[in-house]
């Protein structure tokens, strides 16, 4: 099968495996696994950053953001569509105490003007805004960046009146390969990150959450009581040096495969709608007039193509390290014979 449903899908290469099964190791706890440590203090100094932490997953790294950022009654402010709010069981809500204020931004993008326009006024019976929340890239926009100026813009407003600016990160990597910046532009202006390797890196688990030295100390902690204490992880960690050693680059080989997909639904009769495609995944809107979702996806899984539904009428296809360019060929032709 064609697994295009998610990038989460990666399965370690070789050379991934073989720097896994070779990382020294100790207990992370103790702060003693040497390959953990390295890979937290190389993530630090990518991102312009003092410290690091590894945890399970990109939403363990985003709940204790936000717990570290914030106190209870407060509120924080994001897209509609972020991962946070959307995907991630209102974490924000259970953990932390908070409330959210969504904004309607575009394609998951949100401005410094929505910023400033949502802050709450200082009043007893509102909740306190402290934490304004960026998804880059945003994965229900399709894929969508933010431009270098809008993150500059949005810091600028948060400091101005006293917030906290997070990135949820989790596709990082392919919002720097799409718009030339680098780590440290980009981590020089939030007050923390999450990164993950568990998606078009290729590696098999794994984030890091990225921030100051004091706000480090403080997240650990809070791993912690989220159970999110690891030992031996170092192996864990080995295959996330080894993606950031050697799968970034890579990165725009899957951003042209799903342009190149894009291309060729952007003239099929059935498809409505084909949201801007900037980097590894495709949302598509079908025309319900001609077909439906579950027709084109019971003809792609007949036909050895896996996709999810991503909405009513929409259907998300997520281009990653093990889908190759002959692969993709096979893709266009099926999409072409679709009737």
């Amino acid at each position: 099968m064609i697994d295009l449903r998610s990038d989460t899908l990666t399965k370690p290469s070789a050379p991934m495996l073989q720097a896994m099964f070779a990382a020294q190791v100790g207990d992370d706890v103790f702060s003693e696994d040497p390959t953990i440590n390295v890979l937290e203090s190389t993530m630090a100094a990518l991102f312009n950053q003092e410290a690091a932490l590894f945890c399970a997953s990109g939403t363990m790294a985003n709940q204790i953001a936000v717990k570290a950022h914030t106190q209870p009654m407060d509120e924080i402010i994001l897209d509609k569509t972020a991962h946070i709010y959307y995907y991630e069981t209102a974490g924000f809500a259970f953990h932390s105490g908070v409330s959210v204020k969504l904004i309607d931004g575009d394609k998951g993008r949100i401005t410094a003007e929505q910023v400033i326009e949502n802050i709450q006024p200082n009043f007893d019976w509102l909740p306190k805004t402290s934490l304004v929340c960026l998804e880059n890239t945003s994965n229900k926009g399709g894929g969508s960046c933010y431009e270098l100026k809008a993150i500059e813009e949005i810091k600028a407003a948060c400091d101005a009146h006293g917030l906290k600016l997070h990135m949820d990160g989790a596709r990082l990597y392919n919002a720097i390969v799409a718009k030339k910046y680098t780590t440290q532009q980009i981590g020089g202006l939030c007050d923390s990150l999450s990164v993950c390797f568990s998606k078009g890196l290729g590696a098999p688990v794994g984030s890091v959450l990225i921030g100051s030295k004091e706000f480090i100390r403080k997240a650990r902690r809070i791993r912690k009581v989220f159970g999110g204490g690891m030992r031996q992880a170092g192996y864990l960690a080995a295959a996330c040096l080894y993606a950031i050693e050697n799968n970034v680059e890579r990165l725009e080989i899957d951003h042209q495969h799903a342009k190149q997909i894009a291309a060729v639904l952007e003239n099929l009769s059935w498809i409505k709608e084909v949201l801007p495609c900037e980097t590894n995944i495709l949302i598509f809107t079908i025309d319900e007039t001609k077909t439906s979702v579950e027709a084109v996806l019971s003809y792609l899984k007949e036909n050895g193509i896996l996709a999810v539904q991503f909405g009513k009428h929409q259907i998300r296809l997520v281009f990653h390290l093990d889908i190759s360019s002959e692969m993709v060929e096979e893709v266009e032709r099926i999409f072409r014979n679709f009737r």
